[in-house]
Order: C-alpha cells, then structure tokens, then sequence
C-alpha cells in the first residue's frame, strides 16, 4: 500500500498534517483514528465470533448423526496382529 512512498514521502505527509490540523488537534486526530480502528476491529470480532458459533452449533448434529449410524465390522483381513507381524521361520 505504501510501498512507493518511502521516508520522504512520510516526512512530507507528516509536515502537511502539521499545517492542516496544527499541533493541537493532532492528538485528538489520533485518537479519533485509534478509537475508529478498534471499533472496525471489535466489530470483525464479532461478525467471525458469530461465524464460529454457528459452525460449532452445526458441528454437534452432524456428530450426533454419525454416532447414530450403525458402525460396520472392520474386515478381518485388515487387522493387525502378532501373528502377522512375526518373521517366517
């Protein structure tokens, strides 16, 4: 985003903002931008906070339903046991 600006750039913004607002109001503009950043954060917080529980809400049903779902015997051909893992003689 500012990648073509470069320090000088930011000095000339800096200087600008000196002489547009004075020193006096710069620290209320700060804060102003602060408080409207942490509001925009909040709010995504929230909106994926919601997301999260309404995926977490779903997720128990779809559990439910495939605890409900009668469980096939493995074959036995894919068990492993200590017969079959012994070396041939």
């Amino acid at each position: 985003m500012l990648n073509g600006i470069g320090v000088p750039g930011i000095i000339l913004l800096v200087i600008l903002a000196l002489l547009l607002f004075g020193p006096n109001k710069l620290p209320e503009l700060g804060r102003a931008v602060g408080r409207t950043f942490r509001e925009f954060k909040d709010g995504a917080r929230e909106i994926i906070g919601e997301d999260d529980e309404a995926s977490r809400k779903k997720e128990p049903t779809q559990t439910l339903a495939a605890a409900n779902e009668p469980q096939t015997a493995a074959p036995a051909a894919s068990q492993n046991t200590a017969e079959s893992k012994r070396l041939p003689e």
